[in-house]
């Protein structure tokens, strides 16, 4: 049986503006359902799942900070520590949103968040038929920024398999990296807002990157 200590934990961290729908994408992934209430994140929400890369099994610890600035100020360098992958996240109904993506990314850069660290940019609402960002922009500005593209929707049942793809590809990229965190990280340590979901993990049948579309 595999010991606890034998899994490699990767530190992903959720970033965007609030309300784009950071907490919902991280819920759906890790328990495979729309939260039936949601909230402002205060602090950070943590959530974890463990799933099946080619055999191995390997635990993502997905961070989803507060999108508001005021809520942020105390935990931010703590949050940005020993980062393996980073999720940006906008709303494809809303603009600025999409335009506050610049100032993440320099964020990140601000914190040694280059591009050597695997990245994904996520369109979420895509379920919502307002007026929206033009998928065309979006990839432009992924390949710019050497990252994947993916739209999808954290609300929509249809799209599950979409959301898990977005995780999955980076559980794909982390798989040959050297993991910075352990599984008894002491959260306590950082002395920062943390809730916790308890969200039982699941196993995934291995696949290829390329099976998934980045649209």
């Amino acid at each position: 049986m595999l010991k606890k200590s034998d899994i490699r934990v990767f530190k992903i961290i959720v970033l965007g503006d609030s309300g784009v729908g950071k907490t919902c994408l991280t819920f759906r992934f890790c328990s495979g359902r729309f939260p039936g209430k949601t909230e402002v994140t205060i602090g950070v929400d943590f959530r974890e799942k463990c799933v099946d890369v080619e055999g191995e099994t390997i635990k993502l610890q997905l961070w989803d900070t507060a999108g508001q600035e005021r809520f942020r100020k105390s935990m931010v360098q703590h949050y940005y520590r020993a980062v393996n992958a980073v999720v940006f996240v906008y709303d494809v109904t809303s603009v600025s949103s999409f335009e506050s993506l610049g100032t993440w990314i320099k964020e990140c850069e601000k914190y040694n968040l280059t591009k050597a660290v695997p990245r994904i940019l996520v369109g979420n609402k895509l379920d919502c038929d307002e007026q929206r960002v033009p998928t065309h922009q979006a990839q432009r500005f992924a390949d710019l920024h050497s990252m994947p593209l993916f739209e999808t929707s954290a609300l929509s049942d249809s799209m599950m398999d979409h959301v898990e793809a977005i995780f999955l590809t980076l559980a794909f990229k982390l798989k040959s990296c050297k993991p910075m965190m352990v599984a008894n990280s002491n959260f306590e340590e950082a002395n920062i807002q943390l809730h916790r979901a308890d969200v039982e993990s699941v196993e995934h049948a291995g696949t290829t990157e390329g099976s998934y579309c980045y649209c």
